[in-house]
């Protein structure tokens, strides 16, 4: 099976199931290489916060279904755990649920020579982030000018 997103989508169609019996979303999942070694990194969410129980117990449901499907020829290192309070917006419906949050993003390339801004998350549409700035102008960018966009935990 080819590597990354196709990867990913398979195991998102195992995990998705098993996380909703255990009363988990799958925030995201990433597989990637590290130095020499294969990480599947699955992060996990549900109201009122993951912990390591939560953690352990997907990773216990997952193990088995993954060696089943066998879907990832290398030898690569499971990781499941939270996505953290400066969790990282990737998917469409992280940006609705947090409209209105406070985020720090960093852009690939330069705006008005930076790449570091914060702000309020005040707008998403097809792509589209729009952000008021602490300065109170507005930054509207796609999700693919930006290296990253995350919630700022330090503005809760």
């Amino acid at each position: 099976m080819a590597k990354d997103s196709n990867t990913v989508s398979a195991v998102r169609a195992i995990a998705e199931p098993i996380a909703q019996r255990l009363g988990l979303e799958i925030w995201d999942i990433r597989f990637l290489k590290e130095g020499t070694g294969w990480f599947l990194r699955i992060f996990i969410d549900k109201d009122g916060g993951v912990g390591i129980d939560d953690c352990v117990e997907m990773s216990r449901a997952l193990n088995a279904p993954l060696d089943e499907a066998d879907l990832i020829e290398q030898a690569y290192c499971l990781e499941v755990s939270s996505p953290g309070v400066e969790r990282q917006l990737v998917r469409d419906e992280h940006f609705q649920k947090y409209l209105g949050a406070p985020v720090k993003l960093k852009t690939i390339r330069p705006v008005d020579g930076k790449r570091e801004f914060s702000g309020v998350l005040e707008g998403y549409d097809n792509g589209l982030a729009t952000v008021r700035l602490e300065d109170g102008s507005g930054l509207t960018l796609s999700k693919k000018e930006a290296a990253w966009i995350k919630l700022d935990d330090f503005s809760f």
